[in-house]
């Protein structure tokens, strides 16, 4: 893919992120939980496989069979083994180890956007939507939206941390969820100069509690604020970051920060210095995100329209369509159980079994 094809997809997905957009709100209150009523075996609705189904882009790789139109979001193994993908377009779909099967929960009109999936303590798995927060206790769906008190019903960012308190950013702002009341969390009114959000100037993409308990908020274009004990500090150009307009954070085994960002490409944070990979010119591609550290300590992360990075500790290796993946431009990656690291991309679902890339269904034929 050429710069020029790059920046044309980059657009496209920043126009695509507009639309999304939804009008701002605030609100709190005390949740009472709705439970979904399914009509299923644990609150799953069987859909009929539509191997048939337009998409919006040429599948290469497995789209599971049929059931993803665009692409996976995000994915998530559960403590059960069940493996979870939230699509772009097309909902949560689901394999128990039996069935793969779209998720259609009764009451609830039909959400497209799930952009992540996370699992607490007790088991419990929870969806951040284009339609609210959804929590799955293993036998029913419960919905929370602005009238039990989120910001807003147009959640980006999610996450639990130690305590077991949730974190969710939506275009409407922060807010803690502790089971029952949904709690504004504000950040600072510090502005870079001249920012420039996507979506919202109250959204953050991505939330990252610390081996020591800071929590980490990126938002939508006006840098990282890093906080602990009531005091924020502000992470910005001025002070070492690579780009005020941050995309994904991660901290590896070592205590490092990973930083991506959709201007300026990605850094390592030691708590003193930046160490700038792409301006150094190891990384190509601007726009990099999807990190993920796999069992054996690798950091994988994708550049868009330059496929994905392997990073070992000592050494990058990048991954292509010359190389097995079924496209340069990747939306999430995912290691499961078995150590095989899985990408969803704008053309399917590509694997690394440790040997090399293939279609996901020459190693798992359920996602045929």
């Amino acid at each position: 893919m050429t710069n020029i094809e790059s920046k044309k997809t980059s657009i496209t997905r920043n126009l695509i992120l507009i639309v999304l957009s939804l009008q701002i709100s605030f609100c709190i209150g005390q949740v009472k939980e709705k439970p979904v009523n399914d009509t299923t075996e644990n609150g799953i609705n069987n859909q009929p496989i539509n191997s048939n189904q337009s998409t919006t882009f040429p599948q290469i790789h497995t789209n599971l069979n049929g059931m993803v139109r665009e692409f996976v979001r995000t994915m998530h193994q559960d403590k059960k083994g069940n493996y979870w993908f939230g699509t772009n377009g097309s909902g949560i779909i689901r394999y128990d180890g039996k069935t793969l099967e779209t998720v259609s929960i009764e009451g609830v009109r039909p959400f497209n956007v799930v952009r992540e999936i996370v699992e607490d303590k007790a088991g419990n798995v929870w969806f951040g939507t284009d339609y609210g927060l959804f929590k799955y206790d293993g036998e029913k769906f419960t919905n929370f939206s602005k009238k039990e008190g989120l910001q807003d019903d147009e959640i980006w960012g999610l996450t639990i941390d130690k305590s077991g308190l949730i974190w969710v950013g939506s275009t409407g702002g922060v807010c803690l969820f502790d089971g029952k009341i949904f709690m504004p969390f504000i950040l600072p009114d510090k502005k870079v100069e001249n920012p420039k959000s996507m979506l919202s100037d109250k959204l953050v993409f991505k939330f990252l509690e610390d081996r020591n308990g800071t929590m980490w908020f990126v938002t939508d274009g006006n840098g990282i604020f890093k906080y602990k004990n009531g005091e924020f500090i502000h992470l910005t150009t001025k002070n070492g970051l690579a780009d005020n307009n941050a995309a994904d954070i991660l901290e590896d085994q070592q205590g490092n920060i990973w930083i991506g960002t959709f201007y300026g490409g990605v850094s390592k944070f030691d708590g003193k210095t930046y160490t700038d990979f792409t301006k150094d010119g190891i990384i190509e591609g601007v726009e990099t995100y999807n990190f993920c550290e796999d069992s054996q300590g690798n950091i994988w992360f994708s550049a868009e329209g330059y496929g994905v990075y392997r990073y070992d500790g000592a050494n990058f290796t990048q991954f292509t369509t010359d190389n097995g993946l079924t496209s340069n431009v990747v939306q999430s990656i995912y290691e499961d159980n078995k150590g095989q690291v899985w990408f969803g991309t704008w053309q399917g679902i590509s694997l690394y079994d440790g040997q090399k890339i293939m279609n996901a269904k020459d190693k798992e034929p359920w996602t045929n």
